[in-house]
């Protein structure tokens, strides 16, 4: 369904509400929506790869409801801040949220302060996967893995090591990079992507877990030490993965929306058929793909069914770090 269709669909529910039509079965109970301005937070700083999706999809979705999205960041302790936020506010569909595996899964089952639980976040789709890799400038003292990893040993928590957040997919990384190879070092967590990547850039951490686009976006300056995807990625075909060096692990992030627990099924039906026609649009799946981004689609009871499948693992995961 294209965005044209949507808005017809917009326009027309809402010329049925104005005339006093009302469905049988009572779906259309919010038959008006929306009827007014949207927040779509973004719970990380300016300028991360939620953001960067966000102010994508902006435009294409108020063409599509035909009421503005206003995008509002709350950023802080790795995206816990805004999701705590959201379960908080009403769920009548005029406040969504990008959220992040494995943040919402592994937050809330490693912090009793986190402030919300998985289960609050009711998922409405799934646009994308970034790789996570681990990269160093070009003038570092390190040229590989094996040289990072030898040194870490030889000098326990020297190397620092930057990261958005705690208990997201860069800190997760990092604590089973530790893990595996029984190297030690230190963890400087930041409150997004984007000024982690300022950090590592301005020589203030050594090395940096950074998302599969910044990778892209700075490879002239940087050497990826150890990649989080099972084959080469496409867009840098000379950075090796962890696993063919030796180094049993995988890592990345998945994003998509969601909304507060109790937002009625019409509602979020409106918005999912909103979000699948501007992230199935060829010139927007194109535009994530250039800059490292990988496109996912799923819609709300896949993505759903996804989180669940998925927490299984993160669970057994964080069991195995002795974190939980």
């Amino acid at each position: 369904m294209n965005i044209k269709s949507i808005r017809f669909i917009v326009a027309a529910v809402l010329l049925l509400n104005m005339t006093g039509f009302v469905f049988a079965d009572g779906v259309a109970e919010n038959a008006e929506f929306p009827s007014k301005n949207i927040t779509y937070m973004v719970p990380f700083n300016p300028g991360g790869q939620s953001d960067i999706t966000a102010q994508y999809q902006k435009e294409m979705l108020e063409e599509a409801l035909g009421v503005s999205i206003v995008i509002k960041h709350i950023s802080g302790a790795g995206g816990a801040v805004g999701w705590s936020t959201l379960v908080k506010a009403k769920p009548d569909g005029y406040t969504l949220s990008g959220n992040n595996i494995p943040h919402i899964i592994a937050q809330p089952l490693v912090r009793d302060d986190a402030g919300y639980e998985t289960e609050q976040l009711e998922p409405l789709y799934l646009f994308q996967t970034t790789p996570i890799g681990l990269t160093v400038l070009k003038d570092s003292r390190w040229k590989n893995l094996d040289d990072f990893i030898a040194y870490a040993k030889a000098h326990p928590g020297e190397i620092t090591i930057g990261g958005s957040g705690t208990y997201t997919g860069h800190h997760i990384a990092y604590l089973m990079l530790q893990h595996i190879t029984g190297a030690e070092f230190t963890y400087i967590a930041s409150t997004g992507a984007a000024p982690s990547v300022a950090n590592f850039l301005g020589g203030h951490t050594d090395a940096l877990f950074a998302n599969s686009n910044d990778l892209v976006s700075h490879n002239d300056n940087i050497i990826v030490l150890g990649l989080g995807t099972e084959e080469r990625f496409g867009l840098l075909p000379d950075a090796p993965t962890f696993i063919e060096q030796g180094i049993d692990m995988t890592a990345g992030i998945d994003r998509g929306v969601c909304v507060p627990k109790g937002t009625p099924a019409d509602v979020m039906a409106v918005l999912e058929d909103a979000f699948r026609a501007v992230c199935t649009d060829p010139d927007f799946m194109a535009k994530m793909e250039e800059m490292g981004m990988v496109v996912k689609n799923l819609g709300a009871a896949d993505y759903k069914a996804y989180i669940k499948e998925t927490a299984v693992k993160y669970e057994a995961i964080l069991k195995q770090l002795g974190v939980i």
